[in-house]
């Protein structure tokens, strides 16, 4: 059993809220595919997607794509101009 846990802090800190603030863009382009996934599913049950169902899901993708490369640049100090 295991019995050492690491301390818990009540608030993150500065570096912490930082490093959230950078990656933001991608996490809600993440959740916006997520959203589209959803509604793909439930789509299932009215007869199906729509062409604007795939097209919402294909625009989500491509906003995660452009936010994740974003992300690498502002993130990699080799790479930020």
């Amino acid at each position: 059993m295991r019995t050492h846990f690491a301390p818990v802090t009540a608030e993150p800190t500065a570096a912490d809220l930082a490093a959230i603030d950078v990656e933001w863009p991608l996490i809600a382009a993440e959740l916006d595919v997520l959203d589209a996934e959803i509604t793909l599913i439930y789509a299932e049950d009215h007869g199906g997607p729509s062409p604007l169902d795939w097209r919402r899901l294909r625009r989500a993708e491509a906003r995660v794509t452009r936010a994740a490369a974003d992300t690498a640049t502002r993130t990699d100090p080799r790479r930020a101009a």
